[in-house]
C-alpha cells in the first residue's frame, strides 16, 4: 500500500506541473481573455513619432544634451515620441567637423527607420556662408529623399535660427532659398527670423537675448529652449500639425 500511495503522488506532481503553467486546474480549459491595455500604454501607443534633423540648436553644442533643446521640449509640450538627428555644426552644405551634411546624416540615423508622423527639418545657420542657390539645392534634395522615402509622413522645414535680431546677410539669403524650396514642394516653412524668436542683443542687454541665448550669443539658455519650443508649437498648431496623425 505504501508504494502505491508513493505512486499517485508521484503522478499527481506530473499532472500538476502542466496546470499550473497553464495558471490553473480549474481555469486550464477556459478561453483567455485578452486585458485592455493599461492607461500608460495606451498613450505610449496612440503618441506620433515626431523626428527631427538639425545643427547644434536641435541635437545641442558641446556640454548640451539633446533631451534638453527646443527638440525634445517640443515633444514634452505636445506629447510626441521624438527621435532626435543631426549634429553640431552641420547644414544641408557644411559638413561641419565630421564630414557629415544633412542628406548623410538623414541617411544614417534616421531614414533606415520606420515611417514617422511628421519629420521636422531645421537648418541653415551653418550654411550662412555659403552661396545660398547651392544651399537651397541640397535641401531640395533631402527633402525629396525624405518624401520619396516617408510618402506618409508629414515633413516641416524650419529656417535659420539666430541668437539676435540682426542676422547676417548670408543667413537671410538661405533663409529665402528655403522657403522657396518649401513652398515648390508644399512643404510648410518656419521662418524664425521673420517671426523674430530672439529679439535683441544679448550683448547689448536688449530685447530677450539675454535671457534666452547663452554668452557665445549663438546657442539658446535652457529658458531659451523651452521658449523657442512654445514658439514653434504656436507655428505647429497654426497649420494643423501639433498632432501629426500616424502615419501607420
Amino acid at each position: 500500500m505504501a508504494s502505491r500511495r508513493v505512486r499517485r503522488s508521484a503522478a499527481s506532481l506530473l499532472i500538476c506541473v502542466p496546470l499550473v503553467l497553464a495558471g490553473c486546474a480549474s481555469r486550464a480549459h477556459e478561453p483567455t481573455k485578452a486585458k485592455p491595455p493599461k492607461t500608460a500604454d495606451r498613450v505610449a501607443t496612440e503618441a506620433p513619432v515626431v523626428m527631427f534633423l538639425g545643427d547644434s540648436y536641435t541635437v545641442g553644442e558641446k556640454g548640451t544634451q539633446p533631451e534638453t533643446t527646443y527638440a525634445a521640449a517640443t515633444a514634452r509640450l505636445l506629447g510626441w515620441q521624438v527621435v532626435v538627428g543631426g549634429r553640431s555644426g552641420t547644414g544641408f552644405v557644411n559638413p561641419g567637423s565630421k564630414h557629415s551634411t544633412f542628406s548623410k546624416l538623414f541617411e544614417d540615423q534616421l531614414g533606415w527607420r520606420p515611417a514617422p508622423a511628421m519629420l521636422v527639418v531645421s537648418g541653415g545657420h551653418n550654411d550662412a556662408k555659403f552661396p545660398a542657390a547651392h544651399v537651397s539645392d541640397a535641401a531640395r534634395v533631402l527633402l525629396q529623399t525624405a518624401k520619396a522615402r516617408w510618402p506618409r509622413t508629414r515633413i516641416i522645414l524650419i529656417g535659420p535660427l539666430w541668437g539676435s535680431d540682426h542676422p547676417s546677410a548670408g543667413a537671410l539669403a538661405v533663409r529665402d532659398g528655403l522657403r522657396t524650396v518649401a513652398g515648390q514642394l508644399k512643404i510648410p516653412f518656419v521662418d524664425p527670423l521673420a517671426e523674430k524668436w530672439i529679439t535683441g542683443d544679448r550683448e547689448r542687454d536688449t530685447g530677450n537675448a539675454p535671457r534666452f541665448i547663452k554668452p557665445d550669443r549663438t546657442h539658446p539658455t535652457p529658458d531659451g529652449h523651452r521658449y523657442l519650443a512654445t514658439r514653434l508649437a504656436q507655428d505647429l498648431a497654426r497649420v494643423g500639425l501639433a498632432h501629426p496623425a500616424s502615419s501607420g
